[in-house]
């Protein structure tokens, strides 16, 4: 039955790009934050076939907080959509505020991108700025919420309601080429809490998740605790890096890590944020080396 007859989950996808297709006509004109993921590519791809080129604007914002490599990929993909594309530089990540890398650290990045984003809709007379959150990231610790909020930023694919899952879908019946692309968020998110963020290190970071992207990994994180790094990847995945593990550790110490470790409970998004709810055997060492 099934190969005649959608399921009731199939007939629901049509139905919220239809809805996606809607909301965006009331918007008129947009300004899409653009990183090039799946997310944000499928909704500046469903505004360009919607509002026509002249009516939307996509932004990216580069600094050294995202791997160059990301950059470049979604400069070429906004390309071949053919939408107008601006690449702007992201300086106020050098800002002490957020360099001291406080549990709101994704919000100060934020309200500044969001800020320039508003000034940068205002001047191109473009009246929605939006980006591309969908409905599953309600779940996890977002401080980043606040400064959507604060700034009147819209998230259409989550007002609508679908979910990764559904946007990955859709992406690859539109022919995106990034609708199986990993999830990335910024090098930042992989210093923990309250150890300052520096070039060195976000440097560091990208070149080590760079390496181990060779060995056809999926999802990949490396959590830098200064000589240590904490891999996170699929379990699925494990048996690549025993594999090639003389080359991983020949690879990730020339990115300047003395230690390698790999995380027993594999890649898991914002797994750092688990800090924020428990005291860490991190937490007590540094107690009990003090003599607490």
């Amino acid at each position: 039955m099934s190969d005649f007859f959608p399921s009731a989950r199939e007939k629901r996808r049509p139905m919220k790009l239809e809805l996606l297709e809607r909301w965006l006509q009331k918007a008129e004109s947009v300004l899409v934050a653009y990183s090039g993921g799946v997310d944000s590519s499928l909704l500046l791809k469903i505004a360009l076939k919607t509002l026509g080129k002249e009516n939307v604007l996509a932004v990216t914002a580069s600094s050294p907080l995202f791997p160059a490599e990301e950059i470049a990929r979604a400069r070429e993909l906004a390309r071949r959509m053919g939408a107008r594309h601006l690449i702007i530089r992201a300086t106020w990540w050098r800002q002490n505020d957020f360099t001291a890398n406080p549990p709101d650290r994704c919000y100060l990045c934020k309200r500044e991108l969001y800020r320039h984003l508003r000034l940068l809709a205002r001047r191109s007379k473009l009246k929605t700025v939006l980006d591309g959150a969908n409905a599953d990231d309600r779940s996890d610790f977002r401080p980043g919420e606040k400064a959507r909020k604060e700034f009147h930023i819209r998230s259409p694919l989550q007002e609508i309601g679908l979910t990764k899952k559904e946007v990955r879908l859709l992406a690859r019946e539109l022919g995106l080429p990034v609708w199986n692309k990993a999830s990335s968020a910024c090098l930042a998110s992989r210093i923990p809490y309250g150890r300052r963020i520096t070039l060195r290190k976000l440097k560091r970071i990208e070149d080590a998740e760079n390496y181990l992207r060779k060995f056809n990994l999926g999802e990949i994180r490396v959590r830098d605790y200064g000589c240590l790094a904490r891999v996170e990847t699929d379990p699925d995945d494990w048996p690549k890096l025993l594999r090639h593990r003389k080359q991983v550790l020949e690879g990730l110490k020339k990115s300047g890590y003395l230690y390698i470790t790999l995380d027993l409970e594999g890649f898991r998004s914002g797994s750092l944020n688990a800090a924020l709810k428990t005291k860490t055997a991190l937490e007590i060492s540094d107690e009990e080396s003090r003599g607490g």
